[in-house]
């Protein structure tokens, strides 16, 4: 039984990731950690109380990288499903979890539908030399643009070698500051939107002379992370490593 401990286990993410865990004969649940009304208020009171084979985080931002670095350097396997960590946060946990042979797996997104339409966007970034992508999310997400949004971006510049998806654009003035949204790799423009009754979504918008080419996903519960969520933490035990994109242990 591989022993799983759930940082965040009250929110939203969390309570379906300890539901899931519950259910799957090959786990076994050994500590809810949240600040709120958890069993234990952190990381390291857990871990001194039981043994955890596989940590998984779905907390803040402000608290993800400390969460990590505790659990990257006490020899605890994450599996790490909050956004916000910089470029920067995530070369150092690659340092510290290749350093300490201890696993780390950071997926922006555990919905295979999702992982799927970021190898897609990264597959059809070859063929076009424009692209832009909208994310839409409920308003209680703290961080903008999304981890998915940001992660699509990186592959498609990947996919494209480098090159600049605003080819032919014209020179632009915003009359209102942000309107043509964030710049992402290879010049790509995301744009964030923030309202009640989404879950998540995401479109990518791939545009030629004569063509526009769409890909969309959207997330209709919480229910449809976890075949993702329990994927990694099975993986993570199989051998020490550093897994950023759940793309990269499907098959």
């Amino acid at each position: 039984m591989i022993k799983v401990a759930v940082c965040g286990s009250s929110g939203k993410m969390g309570t379906e990731v300890v539901r899931a865990v519950n259910n799957d004969k090959e786990l076994e649940l050994v500590a809810k950690i949240d600040i709120t009304d958890g069993e234990y208020s952190t990381i390291e009171e857990a871990a001194k109380a039981c043994k955890i084979d596989v940590l998984v985080d779905f907390t803040q931002p402000k608290s993800i990288y400390e969460n990590a670095q505790y659990c990257l350097s006490n020899g605890i396997n994450i599996v790490i499903g909050t956004t916000g960590l910089s470029d920067g946060e995530i070369s150092n946990l690659k340092k510290l979890s290749e350093g300490n042979k201890v696993s780390c797996l950071i997926a922006p997104n555990f919905s295979t539908g999702a992982v799927l339409m970021m190898m897609f966007a990264k597959q059809a970034a070859k063929y076009f030399d424009n692209a832009e992508i909208i994310e839409l999310h409920h308003n209680q997400k703290k961080d903008a643009p999304s981890g998915t949004a940001v992660k699509t971006a990186l592959m498609m510049s990947e996919g494209a070698d480098g090159s600049s998806f605003t080819a032919g654009n014209c020179p632009e003035t915003e009359t209102i500051k942000g309107a043509r949204g964030g710049i992402s790799y290879s010049d790509i423009h995301i744009h964030s939107v923030r309202m009640p009754g989404y879950i998540a979504s995401q479109e990518v918008l791939f545009g030629s002379s004569g063509q526009v080419f769409k890909i969309r996903h959207d997330s209709m519960n919480r229910e449809c992370y976890m075949p993702g969520v329990l994927m990694a933490v099975k993986h993570v035990v199989k051998k020490p490593e550093f897994i950023y994109g759940l793309e990269n242990i499907m098959v």
